[in-house]
């Protein structure tokens, strides 16, 4: 086990600053007698060993960006934490240029022993239990940085967006940067005075100067930190309540006339979507519910809390299933990233079963066309534990789905409908595991499902086409 000298030296009271380091986590420290830990590199995610952080629970975000169109972000955000070990250090997930920070605990100093990590160290070790405010400025161009094999910015001379998964956070804001820890999103965003910002929630206000606009968002709920984002730019935008939820609408101006009506007559179909959901999961789990249509293409859309990013245009099907999202990875999260398939397999059933229910093909008839007409390549990927290279993968999603289609098969239309909004209500707002998942759905069906959840989703082989199977 490799020892942080630093961070011992400067808990001792040895030497006044970080430096380069030695890299590791959870190794015990000691100062004025009272045993110490530097907080883990990683929240312990196998697929991520960095992603989060060891010690500590955020309980919210404040958030202050400022983006220049020319590619620079400047800011700073002040993370309220509680320690849940003594801590001699604590890291943040962060890729920017930080220029200080400060701590509500005293005196303190930061060094980055990776360019993903920025760890902080306390001049004296913060006591497990204590309730934090750390304050970070930093700035530097998002579009110069990359994690994990990864270069998330996306942006013109025209338009930004903080839009990816499974990471985005560490390119605009430090953060505890996992789904296991959610944590509330206050949101000030500001550019010149003639674009716009969207995120999160709710606006709550905009504050204007001669030359610049700060838009304020919140109001989203606990949210994982990925899912926070914001589009900057010029947009059309239409808000209003309907189904007794207010809704935001926003598309970019950038894109051509037609489109930009074509996607915002796509766009006000949003509440309607969300009404139909609701009734099949349960409660709608947010205060408020939109989309965006930019003209960034990063080649994907995504289910951002409240309010999805669309690259260009948006169909129903597409909205079905980053909606579903809110209810499934937004408000149920993974508690690991290996379980996947328990946002994407389930936000694809619900495409189907929009389709069901809308004049289209049975999800049963879908299923049994699916599984006759899958390659046998199709089968190999172990949908449960896909490995990080594979975490969006067409089978996670489409076999992911599957699973659920003849789950309902198996145990019946009226459990299995039972069973999805128990999953939806007991997790609301917190996590889920594909082993709880199993444990629900055999509490409710009164059945022995082990084989059949062996078949669908931890084997690497096509399932038998038999009745146990759902087929």
């Amino acid at each position: 086990m490799l020892i942080r000298l630093t961070a011992l030296l400067v808990a001792l009271g040895l030497v006044a600053g970080g430096g380069a380091t030695s890299e590791g986590g959870g190794n015990r420290a000691e100062a004025a007698g009272t045993p110490s830990v530097a907080g883990a590199e990683g929240i312990g995610d196998p697929y991520f060993p960095r992603d989060g952080n060891g010690g500590i629970d955020v309980r919210s975000y404040e958030i202050h960006d400022r983006y220049r169109f020319g590619g620079r972000l400047t800011g700073w955000t002040r993370v309220r934490l509680r320690t849940t070990e003594t801590l001699s250090s604590f890291d943040l997930d962060f890729l920017l240029h930080v220029s200080r920070v400060r701590l509500s605990t005293g005196r303190s100093t930061f060094d980055r022993p990776s360019r993903h990590e920025l760890r902080i160290i306390p001049t004296r070790p913060i006591p497990e239990g204590a309730t934090v405010e750390v304050l970070v400025r930093y700035g530097g161009r998002p579009g110069g940085h990359a994690y994990a094999g990864e270069s998330n910015w996306s942006a013109t001379a025209h338009e930004a967006e903080a839009v990816n998964e499974p990471h985005m956070a560490p390119w605009w804001f430090p953060s505890n940067d996992h789904p296991l820890d959610k944590a509330r999103m206050d949101l000030h965003l500001t550019v010149p005075r003639d674009r716009q910002v969207v995120s999160n929630g709710r606006l709550l206000g905009v504050r204007r100067t001669a030359r610049l606009a700060t838009y304020h968002w919140g109001h989203a709920g606990p949210m994982a930190t990925y899912l926070a984002f914001f589009v900057a730019g010029r947009f059309d935008v239409q808000r209003g309540s309907a189904h007794r939820l207010p809704y935001y609408l926003a598309v970019s101006r950038e894109l051509p006339r037609g489109m930009r009506r074509a996607a915002m007559r796509g766009l006000e179909h949003t509440p309607a979507v969300v009404a139909w959901l609701r009734h099949q999961l349960g409660a709608y789990p947010f205060g408020s519910t939109g989309g965006v249509v930019t003209a960034l293409d990063p080649g994907f859309s995504l289910e951002n809390q409240t309010r999805p990013v669309y690259p260009r245009a948006v169909s129903n099907d597409l909205m079905v299933h980053e909606l579903a999202h809110q209810w499934f990875g937004d408000s149920v999260s993974v508690r690991r990233w290996s379980d996947v398939w328990l946002n994407e397999g389930f936000a694809t059933y619900m495409e189907h079963r929009w389709t069901e229910t809308h004049g289209g093909i049975s999800t049963r008839r879908w299923l049994h066309e699916e599984y006759a007409a899958q390659p046998a390549s199709f089968w190999q990927l172990e949908v449960d534990d896909p490995g990080a290279d594979a975490m969006f993968d067409w089978p996670v999603y489409q076999r992911g789905a599957m699973t659920l289609a003849a789950l309902r098969v198996r145990i019946g239309s009226d459990t299995f409908a039972h069973l999805l909004r128990r999953w939806t209500s007991d997790h609301r707002h917190g996590h889920g595991t594909t082993a709880g998942f199993e444990a629900l759905a055999e509490q409710l069906s009164g059945q022995d499902l082990a084989s059949f959840f062996d078949a669908w989703l931890h084997q690497p082989t096509q399932p038998a086409a038999t009745a146990d199977n759902g087929l």
